[in-house]
């Protein structure tokens, strides 16, 4: 009888939490296949969209005429606009073949007036298609369209595809996106039907556990009055010495007790209070994400909120990007301030320094679902508001550099 009514508390403890798992599994497969669905649906607009869109434009219909007596000026006409369409809206690639499938444009020179690699019948006999195929650059969702005259006549095919790779890796991205969300659920689920059942296993002891509790109520409580009664003790020494001018003092008593970081060069920087306080509050900024800000100024004009947002969001890049060590230096010579910003993190990939100041585009995952991608459009716009310029490069310790000139005002 005791071993059944034990099996029977343990089968109440564990069910609940059984049925959450399995609640909570069901429905995070349910949310991830939902969410790919929809990645698959959007990512199939877009191709479709801009195959479609590119198709009647006359400026392809004309160069296609020319594939057949200079494939070399076709591409010439078409592959810059293949190559911008493919940076603004986000594809792998953009192929404009004529009716004989001889491609005028593709993301590989070499590819470029040769026959196209996937059956293109269909979309020749005025057909469109949107579909996954594996071509010269792997496997793609692709959307195929006809490019047809002014006649209406058939003189080609367009196509505009995203490699199933990177659709994978948006999926897998949104997953890792939900699973917080759905271990978040089962940890309270979890919990909440774990705490059900072990009330009814204790419920005759709920007197001692308040007792318990009520004990540790009153040790914290005690232990909050003798911190709060330290503290006082401490404020009433600071005022002490700050009321006698013995502000030196002071500041090494709080140094004691709570260690700030301050500025290497304050002491150069007495006519910048502004830009000393943003240096500071950026060392502040960056050590709470591991990094140490190294900072170079020699300026005689007073710099502007303008130039230190530009050094405030490089800086913090960097910081979040995961270096350890920030350099940044502003100089001031005819009229102009030069700065550079650099660090001994990852850095950017090359393929990346034409994208990196679009608003939109950014290298570091967006965990907020607000939206990255400002900040270096924002330094961008600021840089060139100032009659300036800035350019990315590699570091000489291995992470990104950023160099600005604006003029002084």
């Amino acid at each position: 009888m005791k071993r059944t009514a034990k099996s029977m508390r343990l089968v109440m403890l564990f069910l609940p939490t059984v049925i959450v798992v399995a609640a909570v599994a069901l429905t995070t497969a349910i949310a991830y296949a939902v969410q790919e669905r929809s990645i698959r649906e959007t990512t199939g607009e877009r191709v479709s969209s801009v195959a479609l869109s590119l198709a009647e434009l006359s400026q392809v219909r004309t160069a296609l005429a020319l594939v057949h007596t200079d494939i070399s000026a076709a591409t010439a006409e078409l592959q810059p606009l293949a190559d911008v369409i493919e940076r603004a809206a986000g594809v792998d690639y953009v192929v404009i073949s004529d009716e004989r499938g001889v491609r005028a444009t593709h993301p590989t020179p070499s590819r470029r007036g040769q026959v196209l690699s996937t059956d293109y019948s269909a979309v020749l006999a005025g057909e469109t298609f949107l579909g996954t195929e594996t071509g010269t650059i792997g496997r793609t969702l692709r959307a195929k369209v006809p490019v047809r005259d002014a006649e209406g006549e058939i003189i080609g095919a367009l196509s505009v595809g995203i490699l199933e790779s990177r659709i994978a890796a948006d999926s897998s991205e949104a997953l890792r996106q939900l699973l917080p969300w759905a271990l978040g659920a089962l940890v309270v689920g979890t919990l909440a039907s774990s705490s059900i059942a072990a009330l009814l296993e204790r419920r005759f002891r709920r007197l001692d556990d308040a007792a318990r509790e009520h004990e540790g109520l009153r040790r914290t409580a005690a232990a909050l009055q003798e911190q709060s009664h330290e503290f006082m003790t401490r404020l009433h020494v600071l005022h002490g010495l700050v009321s006698h001018g013995d502000t030196a003092d002071a500041l090494g008593y709080i140094e004691s007790i709570a260690p700030v970081s301050s500025s290497a060069h304050g002491e150069g920087l007495r006519e910048q209070p502004l830009l000393r306080a943003t240096l500071d509050a950026l060392r502040a900024e960056l050590s709470a994400h591991g990094a140490r800000l190294e900072a170079e100024v020699s300026v005689s004009s007073e710099v502007d909120e303008e130039v230190m947002l530009v050094l405030a969001n490089l800086c913090r890049n960097a910081g979040e990007a995961g270096a350890s060590v920030v350099h940044c230096k502003l100089t001031e010579r005819d009229g102009r301030f030069f700065g550079e910003v650099s660090d001994d993190g990852g850095g950017i990939p090359a393929t990346e320094f034409e994208r990196v100041f679009t608003r939109g585009v950014s290298t570091k995952v967006d965990a907020t679902g607000i939206g990255r991608g400002i900040g270096l459009d924002l330094v961008r716009r600021t840089v060139t508001s100032r009659d300036g310029t800035i350019e990315l490069g590699r570091a000489a310790a291995g992470g990104a550099r950023f160099r600005f000139d604006m003029e002084v005002r």
